[in-house]
């Protein structure tokens, strides 16, 4: 009988539950706020898409490292962190976008599963200098961005490319000067000292 009942209850609850779900047609508001041009948001779409990608580059390099026949823990935690940054760029973009009005349709090909072309590396200063050039190419994609947000005809994009410049390529500057110093004390190391250079370089990071 108690079976009974609960089998009831539970019947009763998912039946209630259902006739709870409902869907509403989309809410006619006001657009004069949504000032954003369709060039300028394709292409911040497309930036999100490369900082996902730089993210996946970076997990295949800490994958790599973190393997127990190449152990350089210190590259693997390197380049996990680096991962994790291009992550939080491509949500601060696409917080971004919501806050201008920009994702109230659909975000299909927003975020796309990139293929990832190499997954080994020869040894650090190759890694290091596929980041840099990395690093690179997403710097140039931010200020290929910006350039366009400046040029949409009789709307210049004032506050989105403030906030490029001041904040991402502020960033992108610095983590591509610091990773060119890495890079050089790696160089003069293994010159010196071959992998007994690297295994010591690996320590610092």
């Amino acid at each position: 009988m108690k079976f009974f009942v609960a089998v009831l209850v539970l019947c009763s609850a998912a039946m209630a539950y259902g006739s709870l779900q409902c869907s509403f047609a989309a809410p006619n508001l006001p657009t004069e706020w949504i000032d954003m041009k369709s060039p300028c948001v394709n292409s911040m779409r497309a930036q999100i898409q490369e900082e996902v990608k730089a993210s996946y580059v970076y997990l295949a390099m800490a994958a790599y490292f973190s393997r127990d026949t190449v152990n350089r823990p210190g590259f693997a935690e390197h380049f996990f962190k680096a991962a994790k940054e291009e992550r939080e760029h491509a949500q601060h973009l696409i917080e971004y976008l919501s806050m201008r009005g920009q994702l109230t349709d659909s975000v299909t090909n927003l975020i796309t599963f990139p293929g990832i072309e190499k997954q080994t590396w020869a040894n650090g200063v190759e890694a290091l200098t596929d980041a840099l050039n990395l690093e690179a190419n997403v710097t140039k994609s931010i200020r290929d961005v910006i350039i366009k947000c400046e040029n949409v005809p009789k709307f210049n994009d004032y506050h989105l490319v403030d906030y490029l410049t001041g904040v991402y390529l502020e960033e992108q500057y610095k983590g591509q000067r610091e990773l060119a110093g890495k890079l050089s004390t790696l160089k003069k190391m293994m010159s010196k000292h071959g992998e007994i250079g690297e295994f010591l370089f690996d320590k610092t990071l």
